[in-house]
């Protein structure tokens, strides 16, 4: 039999680390649901000491996953370790994952420890997490550029006091598959205690290899991958999971290994991540891309119509794609959408929340024919955020937009339940509406991403809309649906101020630069 792959996923934690790509608790709760329906084995939650918010988002997730391990990120410093073990308390089965830079410019310029002391230090918080549960993680940060000889004593020393995992990463994505493939078998053959923790690898995309030296760690004896869903993660991001876990199973004459991933869970998990980030998902994507299984090509046309292997070497149903379409309009029943819901595994927490996406359902309906799952978790997500926060809320725009004249806008906000009108003139539409709320909200925050993307096909298809602002270096995501382009802008822009008004719940991950 083929020895298990385990999937560790971190698209909570590192995957955050994109800037602009902070998460709320309720956010981290949904995405951690869907892994969790995917069977990741292990759900990196996220870096409890960073904030309150953080620790109480780590703890929500905590509370709700039943059947992933939760883990949770700590430097080798004793406060760290205490919250981390702290939020995972509520888990069914929880895991603390801990990390020391071993790199000689780490430790130089960074840490500003001797090898020695790193040594020391690595071993003792090792042994203080043991203290809170069995199942520790240790993490030398760097060690695609770390000394082999050092690397090797310090595996050997937290494997000793305890650490069951040990990680390896390439966390500036600086190695080559075949230079990282034999790092894991030289720290295998060299490390004397090895056979006694799992030896796991966790890539950054730098240069464009990390699901490549994943892979090639596998082939080479690493049985647990850190991975995100879309890749998603700082600077060029980290190894896809759904590339990873398709390889594996795809190439099974190669690996003598495999996960035991629901893999049809894999789209949707995309979707929703992209959807809940901002982070759109760029169309020639391998898996989860809106062309993965498009064939343009006549030739090509051909050859699957005669026989699907001849250019299809995955099956689009197995990741998730479905042709499954929801063809109901104003005329449909309530029963008919919340079965349709409970198809595509939406719940909702009371039957008020049902209501109101009913309702939505049925505006929605009034101005397309056919209405698209894809449509459906529009309505949920967007139901989502106007509970978060109203205190704008857009009750009518009014746009003039005609060639020779410059563009008109009139808004209308409710303002903390009052109702205030503005109206200014812009370069285009987009831009007169944005002006417009300015003119009533006053916020003047820089605008660092607008991105509009269609739910569905057809013109008369719902655009997504995504909007980044940035005020006094806090950054936030708003996100907006609507058949009409200048009303979901003016959608998406409000969900971004109501946000930025919001005192931050958390400190932005990325300020501690974890592995």
């Amino acid at each position: 039999m083929n020895d298990q792959l385990i999937i560790f996923d971190t698209t909570l934690r590192d995957g955050e680390q994109s800037p602009g790509a902070s998460m709320t608790r309720e956010e981290k709760v949904r995405i951690a649901k869907v892994l969790e329906r995917m069977r990741v084995d292990i759900i990196e939650a996220g870096f409890p000491v960073a904030s309150p918010g953080d620790f109480e988002a780590v703890q929500a997730v905590a509370r709700e996953v039943k059947d992933s391990t939760v883990c949770a990120l700590a430097r080798a410093v004793e406060k760290d370790i205490d919250r981390a073990a702290e939020a995972i308390k509520p888990a069914k089965r929880g895991r603390i994952h801990t990390f020391l830079a071993t790199s000689p410019i780490h430790m130089q310029h960074k840490l500003r420890m001797t090898p020695d002391q790193v040594l020391e230090r690595a071993a003792a918080m090792v042994k203080r997490a043991r203290q809170y549960t069995d199942d520790v993680e240790f993490s030398p940060e760097d060690a695609g550029r770390s000394e082999i000889d050092f690397l090797c004593r310090v595996l050997e020393a937290v494997i000793k006091v305890g650490a069951r995992t040990v990680n390896i990463p390439d966390t500036v994505g600086y190695n080559l598959p075949h230079q990282f493939g034999a790092l894991i078998k030289t720290l295998r053959e060299r490390v004397p205690n090895s056979d006694q923790a799992v030896f796991s690898v966790h890539c950054h995309n730098d240069l464009g290899l990390a699901v490549a030296n994943s892979l090639s760690a596998v082939l080479n004896g690493a049985r647990q991958v850190e991975c995100t869903i879309n890749g998603l993660g700082e600077r060029a991001g980290n190894a896809s999971l759904e590339e990873i876990v398709m390889a594996v199973r795809t190439r099974r004459d190669i690996f003598p290994c495999d996960t035991r991933l629901d893999t049809t869970q894999i789209v949707p998990a995309s979707r929703l991540v992209s959807n809940i980030t901002g982070f759109p998902v760029q169309p020639n994507k391998a898996i989860v891309g809106a062309n993965a299984f498009a064939h343009e090509s006549g030739i090509h046309q051909d050859g699957v119509i005669k026989k699907r292997e001849t250019y299809e070497i995955m099956r689009a149903e197995d990741v998730g794609w479905t042709a499954n379409r929801m063809v109901l309009g104003k005329h449909s029943g309530r029963n008919a959408f919340k079965s349709r819901l409970k198809e595509l595994r939406i719940e909702f927490k009371t039957e008020q929340e049902l209501n109101a996406a009913f309702e939505r359902f049925k505006d929605l309906a009034d101005k397309k024919h056919e209405i698209f799952d894809e449509d459906l978790q529009a309505l949920v997500t967007e139901a989502d955020l106007e509970q978060e926060n109203e205190h704008y809320r857009l009750v009518s725009l009014k746009v003039c937009s005609q060639t020779g004249e410059t563009p008109f806008a009139d808004v209308t906000l409710a303002v903390n339940g009052s109702e205030q009108k503005a109206g200014a003139p812009g370069g285009g539409p987009v831009d007169a509406a944005f002006k417009a709320i300015d003119s009533v909200v006053g916020s003047r925050g820089q605008l660092l991403l607008y991105s509009v993307n269609n739910i569905t096909s057809g013109t008369d298809s719902q655009g997504e809309v995504t909007v980044r602002l940035e005020k006094a270096g806090r950054i936030v995501n708003g996100h907006g649906a609507d058949t009409d382009i200048v009303i979901a802008s003016a959608k998406a822009y409000l969900n971004a101020l109501n946000k930025l008004i919001v005192p931050a719940e958390r400190t932005h991950p990325q300020v501690d630069q974890p592995i």
